[in-house]
C-alpha cells in the first residue's frame, strides 16, 4: 500500500508514454520521496494536472452516516464502488517510477524500495474529487485504489497499488462501473523489484 512515491521521468517522456501533452506538468522535477499531503502528477480524461495526495473527506460519510475523520490517502478496490465515503468520486491515474515500504519495528525499520524490474512507469490507478478550502479555493485530491499484494510485495505489506497496464488506462478513466471490477487484481508476480532503499533523504520531498 503505497505510502510514499517517486518519479524521476521527465516530464516530456512521461507525457510520450502516455500520448498526452506536458504543457501542465511541464515544470515538473525529478522527485524521489513524494509524500500524502504533497501535490503529485495525475492523469485523468482530460490529459495531465497536479493533485494534491489524500483526500479531505468533508461532507463524506460512511455506511452508518457518520463523517469520515481520516484523510483519505488509499482506498481499497473490494469496497470504492459501494461504500457511501467514495460516492461521487472520479478516477485518474497516478503514474510513479515506484514507491515505498517499510518493515520492522518503530526506530529501527527497513525502508524498501519498489520499482517494475523492466524500469520506466508504473500506473496506479486513483479516485478523485475536489475539496472546497475556506474562501472558496478549490483543491483538486486524489487517493491510490489498492488490492491484494502480488508475491513480489507480499513480504513487504499485506496490500499494493492496482496497477494499471496502458491499454486499460482508457477503461479505467471513462468505463462504466460493471466493467473496471476486472481490473483490480495484483500485478503479475515476477514484474516488480524489492530492494532496500539507501540514501533517500526522507525530510525531503
Amino acid at each position: 500500500m503505497p505510502g510514499r512515491v517517486f518519479l524521476t521521468t521527465p516530464p516530456a517522456d512521461l507525457a510520450a508514454a502516455l500520448g498526452v501533452s506536458p504543457a501542465p506538468v511541464a515544470d515538473e522535477p525529478r522527485r524521489l520521496n513524494i509524500a500524502p499531503g504533497q501535490e503529485v502528477v495525475a492523469l485523468t480524461a482530460g490529459g495531465l494536472t497536479r493533485m494534491r495526495w489524500g483526500m479531505i473527506p468533508v461532507g463524506r460519510v460512511n455506511a452508518r452516516g457518520r463523517p469520515v475523520m481520516e484523510t483519505i490517502i488509499n482506498a481499497r478496490s473490494e469496497t470504492v464502488l459501494q461504500k457511501t465515503a467514495f460516492e461521487g468520486t472520479g478516477r485518474a491515474v497516478m503514474p510513479v517510477n515506484g514507491w515505498y515500504e517499510w518493515t520492522g519495528e518503530t526506530r529501527r525499520k527497513t525502508a524498501w524500495r519498489i520499482a517494475p524490474k523492466e524500469g520506466g512507469l508504473l500506473l496506479f490507478a486513483a479516485i478523485t474529487d475536489v475539496w472546497k478550502a475556506p474562501g472558496g479555493i478549490e483543491v483538486p485530491q486524489i487517493a491510490t485504489v489498492t488490492c491484494e499484494p502480488s508475491a513480489d510485495v507480499r513480504d513487504v505489506h499485506h496490500r499494493m497499488a492496482v496497477i494499471l497496464e496502458p491499454e486499460d488506462v482508457d477503461l479505467w478513466l471513462s468505463g462504466a462501473e460493471e466493467g473496471i471490477a476486472r481490473l483490480f487484481r495484483p500485478w503479475p508476480d515476477g514484474r516488480l523489484t524489492v530492494e532496500e532503499a539507501k540514501g533517500v533523504d526522507w525530510s525531503a520531498p
